[in-house]
């Protein structure tokens, strides 16, 4: 799942005192005086303070009956838990938020109540939690039923049981009900024990009128007829599970339906008018779950797994047990309006959701602090998985782009270890960004390659059985994967390793004993990357490893502060000129050295990036790099080309290296081959230009403009304006074609043009080519009658793929009045949906002409903003880093800081805050350093 955020709604009060946390302690139940306690509510006071609930209630089985009303936009239910009560208590706390509680009761086994009063709910808003107090004593050992009513407003927003609207092709507006649970809001849905490790099982029915159909995690067992013209459909039992992972939908949408080799049914749900966009996503998840089937060798739980394309939804998608809902661009393939990149993300997309049905639904992280074991396997199962199933896509060449950017974000000072601490919702929806996604799935593809394929699948597959619908810490996983086990196991005979032996067991490597929790722990449990520094110095390479900072320089009086007590264990492997052997070497110390030979030429450091570090090449040895790729480039790997030009400009903005021996590196380019290195070399090019040309640096910004042209002017001419070629060859043309319209290319601009004005001729409806009708859509844009064509056409299309490609080409006007009104409708939330706003306002920030107003807009709607997206939001995040990301001057500095303190008590609450501040820190650092080195390097090109 993508970041999701917590919706604030007012809670209704219906406690029959008000909300007191008490000063009990919270490894203890409330004890209860004697055998009976007083039924009289007013001297009562909440009875727990912590966040987290108290342990000593375990919810069993959930049977949840809702009624949602689509026509009113409320729902009511009731749902009665099953509950084992493990210590004397008169309470039971649970979460709820913004529920309105009409009666709750408590039976023993024998289903008789335990009270003929109606029993006192007290609430404790700022908790999101409910007590329930029973004049009788709950008694240890025992179980119970806990039955509540309950009813509320569908949410507006995206979280917990809220309505989505969708527009026929006749204008009419229909209306469903979805829900979105994780992290923390299935208490805005029904009363329950709201955190990973409270697993039950779920019976779940649902009441509805008869031209609407409802979905939930299991199949329909049976539907009845309960009057009033309403139907009721009785879900199967579901497996066990976390309540993130329960799921529901209403709504009046189509089907198609396959099924896997192992028999289970799978199903793609859409909008009636978009169920033709269907058929790609069935054929992938078929796919899918047969490869991880085979892959985990465990079979998928569940006899059906449906994928339904919500309207509304504001992440990427969401693994919901059986039910997994997406945005739309994330599943409907439409042929022809939506790109090979489309196709690629809607595949990679699935086949992350398709993975957390077993990583995060059959075994679940212990606690949201290693959200990373969901997300980061799921992250780098999607690259496991597409390989396998469509290798014809690549996907593969996309996996370095991955660890780029949690080393963009690894390499500030703001960033945090993998596993971190989070306790209220605004902190564990902050967990769901790149250190858990692409920081967790690059460090678990370097143990991947350190361990082996095999060692490393039979481990997880080990990790998979033993903690099958249990929670699971990151201690689990590595025991797992080094074939350990508690002392009870190896006595049992099971396949492992007792602790004690664990280190003389464990894998051999570069002739030492591992051990895999001392070295996981370095990656794991402390922030940053290390950059490690190589030295030639005759036969041997000397090492010396640091903490990796794009935001300090080492002349900086902070720079040791900043790398006191960080020692990674780094798995680190190279090759050399003198044989096509990847040697390996275990660096668990500050400084090291590797024998190497004297007759060795070049030495070429982390083999195609397998490893999560930044490499240096000390003492000339960027030069030799450099006279290496103009000489013989093809004697590297095409990733380790394009880590080398990754490495070197990271390092240039870090000011461990000059920009111009950067810019000397890239001048292979010309004769390189591959598109991955071309595209990354593009890429950091096209970086330095969109920030300067944000700047009043005119001369700086033509000339560097004059010789990116310059420079790529054949690979350019060489691309055709259609959708032929290969993945990697289609996704160059778009990039290029793409850049070169935006540096104002008279052949470019002329040829776009031609097509815009064939496709106005046409009323919209001849299909461009895909890979480039983003960029023709953007010069279209450029005038009056086409931004207002464009515009039309995005209000009616029933594409999300060409919706996507319009909005990104509307937001290409240099007209600042057009910008604004986009900004305006995306506030509005008709037009523009508001699930695109944060990515429209990023767009717009991205235009020279948009930036500043959208950075103004931010300050003045951010009260609405964070009303509609929540505080911890993915979205929120995206607008503040979005729209600060180019600034780079003293002076943007100091007025982001201003802005900060003026919204202290949120901003303190955000780690994307100082992620903000510490961009705008590097990028006025970067001009201070470079800005004459580039204008220099600039005129001796010309």
């Amino acid at each position: 799942m993508a970041l999701l955020g917590l919706l604030v709604l007012s809670l209704f009060h219906v406690s029959l005192v008000g909300s007191h946390p008490s000063s009990q302690h919270a490894s203890s139940p409330p004890q209860p005086a004697g055998e009976q306690s007083p039924e009289g509510s007013d001297n009562l006071s909440f009875p727990w303070s912590r966040l987290r609930l108290p342990r000593y209630i375990i919810p069993l089985h959930y049977d949840l009956h809702l009624h949602p009303n689509l026509t009113s936009l409320s729902f009511t239910g009731t749902v009665q838990i099953q509950i084992d009560v493990q210590n004397n208590t008169n309470w039971v706390v649970l979460h709820s938020k913004g529920l309105k509680i009409s009666k709750a009761t408590i039976l023993d086994q024998n289903l008789t109540h335990l009270s003929d009063k109606v029993l006192p709910v007290l609430h404790h808003p700022s908790h999101e939690q409910i007590g329930i107090f029973s004049p009788r004593v709950l008694s240890s050992g025992r179980k119970y039923f806990l039955c509540i009513e309950f009813g509320a407003e569908l949410a507006e927003g995206f979280y917990g049981f809220y309505k989505s609207t969708y527009r026929t092709s006749t204008g009419e507006t229909r209306t469903l009900a979805s829900t979105h649970f994780e992290p923390t809001s299935a208490r805005m849905a029904f009363p329950c024990f709201d955190e990973p490790s409270f697993k039950a099982n779920f019976t779940v029915r649902i009441k509805r009128n008869p031209e609407l159909i409802s979905l939930s995690n299991m199949p329909i067992v049976k539907t009845v007829e309960v009057g009033d013209g309403l139907l009721e459909d009785q879900f199967d039992v579901s497996v066990k599970m976390s309540t993130y992972l329960v799921a529901f939908v209403l709504c009046d949408f189509k089907s198609v339906t396959a099924t896997t080799s192992s028999g289970v049914q799978v199903s793609i749900y859409a909008s009636p008018e978009k169920w033709q966009q269907t058929s790609y996503a069935l054929e992938v998840a078929v796919k899918m779950l047969d490869f991880y089937d085979e892959y985990f060798n465990i079979h998928y739980p569940l006899p059906k797994q449906d994928l339904i394309a919500i309207p509304d939804f504001e992440s990427g998608a969401m693994e919901n047990w059986g039910l997994t809902t997406y945005r739309e661009t994330c599943l409907l393939y439409d042929p022809l309006t939506s790109s090979m990149s489309d196709k690629l993300w809607i595949t990679m997309v699935i086949g992350h959701e398709l993975a957390h049905q077993w990583f995060g639904n059959l075994v679940t992280m212990e606690w949201w602090n290693d959200i990373w074991l969901n997300e980061g396997f799921a992250r780098y199962m999607e690259y496991i998985s597409v390989e396998a199933t469509y290798p014809d896509l690549k996907v593969e060449e996309y996996l370095l782009h991955t660890c780029f950017a949690a080393v963009g974000s690894d390499s500030l000072n703001s960033s945090r270890p993998i596993s971190s601490p989070a306790e209220n919702p605004t902190q564990i929806n902050q967990m769901f960004d790149t250190a858990s996604y692409d920081k967790g799935a690059c460090v678990l593809h370097m143990l991947r390659h350190f361990l082996t394929d095999d060692v490393f699948q039979r481990g997880i597959v080990r990790y998979l059985r033993k903690y099958s619908y249990k929670n699971a810490l990151n201690q689990d996983l590595w025991d797992s994967l080094a074939n350990t086990c508690s002392e009870e196991d190896f006595i049992s005979g099971k396949h492992c390793y007792s602790s004690s032996q664990a280190s003389k067991n464990a894998y051999l490597f570069a002739g030492e004993h591992l051990d895999l929790t001392a070295m996981m722990n370095t990656w794991i449990l402390q922030k940053g990357i290390p950059l490690v520094t190589v030295t030639r110095k005759g036969a041997h390479l000397l090492l010396r490893q640091d903490r990796f900072l794009r935001t300090v320089l080492p002349s900086d009086p902070l720079w040791s502060s900043l790398q006191k007590g960080f020692l990674w264990h780094i798995p680190l492997t190279y090759k050399t000129d003198a044989s096509n052997t990847i040697h390996r070497h275990l660096m668990t110390t500050q400084t090291d050295s590797i024998h190497i030979g004297e007759e060795v030429s070049w030495v070429k450091v982390n083999t195609d990036m397998t490893g999560y570090y930044v490499v240096h090449y000390e003492d000339g040895g960027w030069d030799k790099m450099t006279k290496l790729l103009r000489q013989n480039h093809t004697a590297l790997s095409y990733k380790d080309r394009t880590q080398l030009i990754h490495n070197a400009f990271q390092l240039v903005t870090a000011g461990h290296l000059s920009l111009d021996k950067g810019l000397d590196l890239i001048g292979y380019l010309q004769l390189e081959t591959h598109n991955v290195p071309l595209l990354q070399g593009l890429g950091s090019l096209q970086a330095f230009y969109h920030m300067i040309e944000k700047r009043n640096e005119i001369d700086v910004t033509r000339k560097l403009r004059m010789h990116i042209l310059r420079f790529f002017r054949a690979v350019i001419d060489q691309q055709t304006w259609s959708d032929g070629g290969s993945v990697s060859e289609r996704r160059l043309r778009s990039e290029l074609l793409s850049l070169a319209c935006h540096l104002d290319d008279p052949p470019c601009l002329e040829r776009a043009r031609q097509s815009f004005k064939h496709w106005l001729q046409s009323n919209g409806t001849l299909n461009l080519p895909t890979d480039v009708a983003e960029t023709v859509f953007s010069v279209g844009a450029q005038e009056d009658h086409g931004w207002a064509s464009l515009l039309h056409t995005y209000n009616i299309s029933s594409s999300a793929a060409q919706k996507g490609k319009i909005l990104f080409a509307l937001t290409c006007s240099r007209d600042t009045n057009k910008l604004h009104r986009l900004l305006e409708l995306g506030l509005e939330g008709k037009v523009i949906r508001s699930q695109d706003l944060s990515s429209l306002i990023f767009m717009v920030a991205r235009n020279p002409q948009g930036h500043r107003l959208a950075w103004n807009f931010v300050k003045k709607n951010w009260d609405t903003l964070v009303q509609r997206f929540q505080l911890g939001s993915s979205c929120i995040s995206s607008i503040i880093i979005g729209t600060t990301g180019h600034f780079s001057s003293p002076e943007e500095l100091a007025e982001v800081q201003l802005f900060f303190e003026s919204i202290k008590e949120q901003a303190s609450q955000l780690r994307a805050t100082q992620v903000a501040l510490d961009n705008v820190q590097k990028n006025v650092r970067w001009f201070q350093r470079n800005l004459e080195t580039l204008r220099n390097w600039l005129n001796q090109q010309m």
